[in-house]
């Protein structure tokens, strides 16, 4: 094994033996030194009572600009400031492999209806060789109903098994880059001007989308050393969808919200925009990852010696909520995609290695970032289980004595006002659920929203099983050098709507 390599392996395991050493230490030590255990919970419960408070203040925060946001007529105030805004051209790429036709029907038309001028839209249909004919027929379809309503439709087909790569939607969109730079040459459009959005290929833009996105890169002083992050929905199907995936749903939406309002910890995540320029300069995305969406900024943070940041939209693009075609299968496909998000865990060897290569960006700005994404990492995954699993072992196998003291008796009073208090976050985001919901449609019953409300008392099961358990299971295959390969949400949806 050479040293490189060994370095390599010793950031991989570092994440998850971290996760590995608490829940050991706190199992084994309520047996041996329970009081130790019972003031570590009731440590962490306050903490976790501090992240929730200030989860809801920043939250109350986003929803405010959120809502002014959609109020905002982006297409008009982006005419009367900038003059120069029909120099700007919009790249979107839409990376596909074998979803239905109805599904790229739907988010080409939500580009067509985008109160902005589709002369100034080219846009990548980036598909898989090894989707064979289903995307030939797919991709010839859309020539003939799309190829004359934007500036240009470029198709483009990754191959199969091509070196260095991983079968993911990386690669797939790194190759669809490198056409789409080739049709940008030819067409003579200056790198600065082109403005790239990736999106899902279920992905349904608000209509205001690329006016924001233009406004926002224009009022930036430095357009090309910033990404842009929208607010992501997954509204598409979610009245269709069952408690477990709204819950995920909801969750990740909120999430992202509060870290809208905290540009300087914030990343791209799924849904993003930058400029061509960025992205050539970075080498576009990386072809050998599985969380790409999220490496492009570290990518960027890294190429410009961490003058790079991400600027919140607070605009929407709605993605599909996860589906299955059974119960059982959906909540397969949610474990999947909550384990792949997870996956992001492979940032923190890549980040300290370049890091440690880099004299330039302050060491400030190193810790803080590698901080973030340790913590975050962390928590996602010990955060559920040591609230509801192992909060309450200390106490129960205790020796007489030790259940007896002060301490014991008024431990369990404390966790349970604690969990009470913290429970203000629930509440909050349950009611500013309500709001997201988009039409019901006639096909949906009116007692829809009777588990729409009560759906939020799954909320620890959900965090447990569909939050924790996939966090550590991703942060475990790390630490074994058990690689996760991509896995593609499956799409199921008839129609979709904002």
């Amino acid at each position: 094994m050479s040293r490189a390599h060994l370095i390599q392996r010793i950031l991989e395991i570092i994440p998850g033996l971290l996760v590995w050493v608490t829940f050991v230490l706190a199992f084994g030590l309520s047996f041996v030194k329970p009081v130790w255990v019972m003031y570590f919970i009731i440590i962490f419960d306050l903490y976790w009572l501090f992240r929730v408070i200030y989860f809801v203040i920043f939250l109350i925060v986003a929803w405010r600009e959120y809502r002014r946001s959609l109020r905002r007529d982006w297409y008009a105030d982006l005419i009367a400031s900038h003059r120069q805004w029909r120099d700007c051209y919009h790249l979107v790429f839409l990376p596909m492999y074998r979803e239905p036709y109805e599904i790229v029907a739907a988010t080409l038309n939500a580009l067509l209806a985008c109160r902005y001028p589709n002369d100034r839209l080219i846009v990548v249909l980036a598909g898989e060789e090894r989707a064979g004919d289903y995307f030939a027929s797919i991709a010839e379809r859309v020539q003939n109903e799309y190829g004359a309503s934007f500036h240009r439709l470029l198709v483009t087909v990754h191959p199969g098994d091509m070196p260095g790569e991983i079968p993911a939607k990386g690669a797939n969109i790194n190759y669809a880059g490198h056409q789409a730079q080739k049709l940008i040459d030819e067409l003579g459009i200056d790198y600065d001007h082109v403005i790239v959005s990736t999106f899902d290929i279920d992905t349904i833009v608000h209509p205001q989308y690329f006016a924001c996105l233009t406004h926002a890169y224009l009022s930036s002083d430095k357009p090309t050393r910033s990404s842009y992050q929208p607010v992501v929905l997954y509204n598409n199907t979610i009245w269709q969808a069952s408690a477990p995936m709204r819950l995920a749903a909801f969750s990740t939406t909120f999430w992202l919200m509060t870290e809208l309002v905290r540009p300087d910890r914030l990343f791209t995540f799924s849904s993003h925009s930058m400029s061509f320029r960025a992205l050539v300069d970075v080498g576009f995305w990386q072809k050998d990852i599985v969380s790409e969406d999220s490496r492009i900024f570290f990518q960027g943070f890294i190429r410009y010696d961490g003058d790079y940041r991400v600027a919140p939209l607070y605009i929407p693009v709605s993605m599909d909520t996860v589906a299955g075609k059974t119960l059982w299968e959906g909540l397969k496909n949610l474990y999947k995609q909550q384990r792949r998000w997870a996956w992001g865990v492979e940032h923190f060897p890549y980040l300290v290695q370049h890091f440690f290569e880099n004299n330039k960006i302050s060491l400030r700005k190193k810790i803080k970032l590698l901080w973030i994404q340790i913590e975050g990492m962390y928590t996602w995954a010990t955060a559920p289980i040591i609230i509801f699993v192992l909060g309450r072992l200390s106490l129960l196998v205790a020796d007489p004595k030790v259940q007896q003291s002060v301490l014991a008796q008024n431990t369990p009073i404390l966790l349970e006002t604690l969990l009470n208090l913290s429970m203000i976050g629930i509440l909050v985001i349950g009611i500013l659920s309500f709001f997201l919901l988009p039409p019901r449609g006639e096909q949906i019953s009116r007692k829809r929203y009777i588990s729409m409300l009560f759906q939020w008392i799954l909320l620890p099961l959900s965090l447990i099983f569909f939050s924790s358990l996939p966090a550590i299971d991703a942060q475990t295959r790390l630490m074994i050098g058990k690689y996760l390969g991509f896995t593609v949400t499956e799409k199921m949806r008839r129609g979709a709507r904002m």
